[in-house]
């Protein structure tokens, strides 16, 4: 009979070892000799993991009674103290459970560990009327949250129902001025017809503009914009709706917004590189920016100034 290359016992011990380093990467769960060392490695670190674990459980329950015995007036060691004075077999887990979720029978049990420290009598069954209380679930509460990006498309669809709404209203009273500017010409003299000219001059200027956004076809609620874009378009005066999106579902950043007020030849600047014009009293329109779509940036805004003064 030939001689296998093994006994019994070495192939069921490298078989429960390479059992136990089954989905470790790379030849880790195929060598025994570097599964044998992973899989001793993976156990001291399970060692180390739980030892750590029970150390981190401890710190929170001493920070929980602590924070609930200062409410009481005693600080942490005072309260242990007392605790074992008073008799009561409570651990910190308990304790700590308690100053979370029951702080009622926490300030109880911190008033008969005062007692015990101050040496008067201590009644170790302590009668309350108590019923316990069920936390609320966290589940709840974020489905009835709305996100970010709803709240500003809601924003954006008051503002766009408010902007929709006025040039109505200043028809209208465009219309009643205009009947009662003619009614009062009729009655009156004629040298009233040069006002009048006025409100129909606004009146058509609005119309334009309200075929423009027509023609453009962008409503302000169409139009997707980080709060951040929207207050640097406002600062460098740029419309919203000549910009072409390149964030996440097409929202406008403040780059789309800086690169399009660089195509139409706006100055862009960083805010520290306004400041720094406002100390140096230079001009931004005679600064060349390095920076990126070609912003003006503080060290383009000192070399101006440098230049200007070696003029």
């Amino acid at each position: 009979m030939a001689r296998t290359a093994r006994s019994v016992h070495a192939r069921k011990k490298r078989r429960k070892v390479l059992e136990q380093a089954k989905g470790y990467r790379g030849t880790k769960k195929s060598s025994y000799k570097r599964a044998k060392e992973q899989v001793w490695k993976s156990g001291v670190y399970a060692y180390v993991g739980r030892k750590q674990k029970k150390r981190d459980f401890r710190a929170l329950w001493i920070q929980r009674i602590n924070a609930a015995a200062r409410e009481s007036g005693l600080s942490y060691s005072q309260f242990i103290h007392g605790v074992k004075l008073a008799g009561l077999d409570l651990d910190r887990k308990v304790l700590a459970e308690l100053a979370a979720t029951e702080p009622t029978l926490f300030s109880a049990v911190a008033a008969q560990a005062k007692n015990a420290l101050e040496g008067k009598p201590v009644d170790t069954s302590i009668s309350l009327d108590w019923s316990p209380t069920e936390p609320e679930p966290r589940t709840a509460a974020k489905k009835g949250s709305v996100s970010r990006s709803k709240k500003n498309s809601q924003r954006r669809a008051a503002l766009a129902a408010q902007d929709e709404s006025v040039p109505y209203e200043a028809s209208a009273s465009t219309g009643a001025a205009s009947g009662a500017t003619a009614g009062s010409a009729t009655e009156t003299t004629a040298p009233a017809e040069p006002e009048q000219a006025e409100p129909a001059e606004a009146s058509t200027g609005t119309t334009e503009t309200a075929g423009t956004a027509e023609a453009a076809g962008v409503t302000p609620s169409d139009i997707s914009a980080t709060d951040a874009a929207e207050e640097r378009a406002g600062e460098l005066g740029v419309d919203l709706s000549t910009v072409e999106g390149t964030g996440a579902d097409g929202n406008i950043t403040v780059e789309d917004v800086e690169r399009t007020a660089d195509e139409q030849g706006k100055v862009v600047a960083t805010e520290g590189a306004i400041e720094k014009t406002e100390e140096l009293g230079v001009n931004l329109e005679n600064v060349e920016g390095t920076g990126a779509h070609g912003r003006i940036t503080v060290e383009d805004v000192e070399k101006a100034a440098k230049e200007q003064d070696g003029e």
